[in-house]
């Protein structure tokens, strides 16, 4: 036994580490990704070959062909921030956990075109749409746009059933596994909770900062952010001091970047954002860029701009009219210094750790990030 041990031991240190650098760890698990998925496409191609080419083969596709990796990236620097290695199994297996939270990612945005109706997603035709156009060109019968939907419904479990089983397979192997999956479980339920207030708040027609905070908070900062530096601390066990500083910095940093969103969707590049401008003023969503505008707008008495950011949602003014009054009313200012503060507070946090050097440049290098918002 103790020869074995010891041989484990020595392949253990052959290992070679693993990276830190944001894009050399973005590297390391689209790699990790391709890998598992692959595997996972093999398993579906043998149940069926059709399901494996029009359900399974564009969801791996669609994982695999874009996003920045950087929910995936801060669960990694979580890990490391709270003593996790660079090296060996368990650090291995920890990346593998990581890299689940890129799936829920593909569940998320899959899902979440569907109730957008969203026709596009990174430059391409998002999910639902694709399936949509799929339909029409093969002549199957049915309704294209309720086939469409019901396989990017498909799509989106399949993929929340494999970042289960990625990150359950890799706690196996982690000492902070239990306490990780209970960060795992309310991050999931924090995500839908998120988006019930988002949906509800359109329903509504609801102007409230304080209600599209609180939907920032669940819907972004703790999906984003928050909770993924949060399971890495915890699969490294991390002491309470440092959990309630890494949450505190995803928190900030999380709805800065919400924040940040807001004003790329109305003032943003579409070329750089890859969609179109003004969809979450076309769907009359609740952002704290809307409800701000109308608060500035009434206080200014510009008679105007407050017919023109009522509107919105329902038989609402072009993007471009609804643009020029947020900005006329110092909308556009306002959630960008907030955006800035924000980032700012979240840096401070980071005070408090001792952290390694690369993950200490790399999670305030995000937060500034995050707290530009002049970007367009």
């Amino acid at each position: 036994m103790e020869g074995s041990s010891a041989v484990r031991s020595a392949r253990e240190r052959e290992r070679p580490p693993l990276p830190v650098r944001r894009e050399e760890v973005r590297s390391a698990v689209e790699a990790l990704l391709r890998r598992y998925l692959e595997g996972r496409l093999r398993v579906v191609e043998e149940l069926d070959e059709e399901c494996a080419r029009d359900l399974a083969a564009p969801l791996v596709d669609f994982t695999l062909g874009g996003g920045r990796r950087m929910r995936s990236v801060l669960a990694w620097w979580g890990w490391l921030a709270a003593g996790g290695t660079v090296a060996g199994a368990r650090a291995e297996a920890a990346l593998r956990a990581c890299a689940a939270v890129e799936l829920l990612q593909s569940f998320a945005l899959t899902h979440d075109d569907i109730m957008d109706g969203a026709s596009r997603r990174r430059g391409a035709p998002s999910s639902h749409q694709a399936h949509t156009d799929a339909h029409r060109e093969r002549g199957y019968a049915g309704e294209p746009t309720r086939y469409g939907e019901s396989m990017a419904i498909l799509a989106g479990d399949l993929a929340l059933s494999w970042a289960d089983d990625l990150l359950y397979e890799a706690f196996g192997e982690l000492p902070g596994s239990e306490e990780a999956s209970r960060v795992w479980r309310d991050l999931r339920t924090e995500v839908m909770v998120g988006q019930f207030l988002d949906l509800r708040s359109q329903a509504c027609r609801e102007r409230s900062e304080r209600a599209a905070l609180r939907a920032d908070r669940l819907k972004t900062a703790s999906y984003t952010v928050e909770r993924p530096l949060h399971l890495g601390a915890a699969m490294a066990g991390a002491p309470e001091p440092t959990v309630t500083a890494l949450r505190g910095y995803g928190a900030d940093v999380g709805v800065a970047f919400q924040l940040r969103d807001d004003l790329l969707d109305v003032f943003g590049d579409p070329d750089h954002t890859g969609r179109p401008n003004g969809e979450d003023l076309r769907q009359g969503k609740n952002t704290v860029l809307l409800a701000v505008g109308l608060e500035l707008a009434e206080r200014a008495g510009d008679r105007e701009a407050l017919r023109i950011l009522r509107a919105v949602g329902h038989q609402g003014p072009a993007v471009e009219q609804a643009a020029q009054a947020l900005e006329r009313v110092g909308a556009r200012e306002q959630v960008g210094l907030r955006c800035a503060a924000l980032a700012e507070l979240g840096v401070r946090r980071l005070e408090q750790l001792d952290l390694p050097d690369e993950v200490g440049r790399g999670l305030e290098e995000f937060a500034r990030t995050a707290g530009k918002a002049w970007a367009g």
